[in-house]
């Protein structure tokens, strides 16, 4: 038997499916090279946007039209829907799975032999407005530190040079929690960074930049509304990559208000300064929503004020999409299609030039 799995969406899927890859491979099944020469198909689905889903539901009606009918399985952020309303959106589907469902312990099926995506939470409790991330992954869970310690560690054991730590909010790891460390030599590591920088992912950070073999450090995403010192602090450590991603979603404070985004546009700036100050061969990239519930143009230019004056590396843009579920849903959308483009190509004309 012969499994094939398509990944949609971010970096957390990525690593998700690393590890369905594992379960199957554990119960024996062969990784097919491509997508029509496998038995089993595991779609992992992202729910972020309509276009996200669309190309879901495109690739299930497309495998549903070809003869010799194989077993397709949808797991991921769309199963944050009721049975009932998957079973009459997505009738082509065998199985909806979720993703715990599917993986077996901790162990992954890694395409890269050098660099590793590490999920150390999932989940998230801030709540925006458009987004379906709680409900989808659920509340804040992290990782206990002595298994993201010891896994690493196994990882540079086996040639690994370079880590993605994974989170929603990977600032929020552990937060207003208490380490439980058993070992005693790491115990007393952790207390000891924890005296220095005040803030668990910082300890984390510090704590595996010590692990010698390991070269390079990554981690997204931050959400800057608690990007604390300790935070930047453990940042200028030379491991720690120097690309910082850093989600603004706009540059208007009424628009950021009603999306919950717990800072201000001048905020989101100052802390640019103060990160900038500190690591100055930093390097910033953001995420962006144009066409949110209400936006105007003025609002718009707000933000474009902003990315002029904050300088991104890179930013994703997204045109607003209306998510069943969220608080936004129940506002009105509306901003145009039309409108909704024009703003994404000024925008990108903007930040992502090259």
């Amino acid at each position: 038997m012969k499994y094939f799995i398509k990944t949609f969406g971010c970096q957390m899927n990525e690593a998700d499916s690393e590890q369905i890859a594992a379960a199957f491979q554990l119960k024996g099944y062969q990784k097919a090279k491509t997508i029509a020469g496998a038995d089993v198909v595991v779609i992992n689905s992202c729910s972020v946007r309509q276009s996200a889903e669309d190309r879901v539901l495109g690739l299930i009606n497309n495998l549903r039209k070809k003869v010799g009918k194989q077993k397709i399985i949808l797991t991921g952020c769309m199963l944050r829907y009721s049975s009932a309303y998957l079973q009459d959106k997505v009738p082509g589907v065998d199985e909806f799975v979720k993703v715990q469902e599917l993986i077996s312990g901790k162990k992954a099926l890694r395409k890269d032999k050098l660099h590793a995506w590490f999920p150390i939470m999932q989940g998230c409790d801030n709540f925006c407005t458009y987004c379906v991330v709680p409900y989808a992954r659920g509340r804040e869970r992290s990782v206990p530190i002595q298994e993201v310690y010891e896994s690493i560690c196994h990882l540079v054991s086996h040639g690994y040079k370079e880590v993605t730590l994974l989170g929603q909010n990977v600032n929020s790891y552990h937060k207003g929690k208490k380490f439980q460390v058993k070992e005693k030599e790491l115990k007393k590591k952790v207390l000891n960074l924890e005296k220095k920088y005040k803030n668990n992912f910082a300890v984390l950070l510090a704590l595996l930049h010590e692990l010698e073999g390991l070269e390079k450090i990554k981690f997204i995403t931050s959400n800057p509304h608690d990007l604390q010192d300790g935070i930047i602090k453990a940042m200028k450590l030379p491991k720690i990559d120097r690309y910082l991603h850093l989600a603004v979603q706009s540059g208007d404070d009424l628009i950021l208000k009603k999306m919950n985004r717990k800072y201000t546009s001048a905020q989101y700036l100052n802390l640019l300064k103060k990160i900038r100050r500190e690591i100055p061969d930093i390097q910033i990239g953001t995420d962006i929503i144009v066409g949110f519930p209400g936006e105007t143009k003025q609002q718009f230019e707000n933000t474009l004020s902003l990315a002029k004056k904050a300088k991104f590396k890179i930013a994703y843009i997204s045109k607003y999409s209306p998510r069943l579920g969220t608080v936004a849903y129940k506002m009105k959308d509306d901003v145009s299609p039309q409108e909704k483009k024009k703003r994404w190509q000024i925008l990108n004309k903007l930040i992502n030039k090259k």
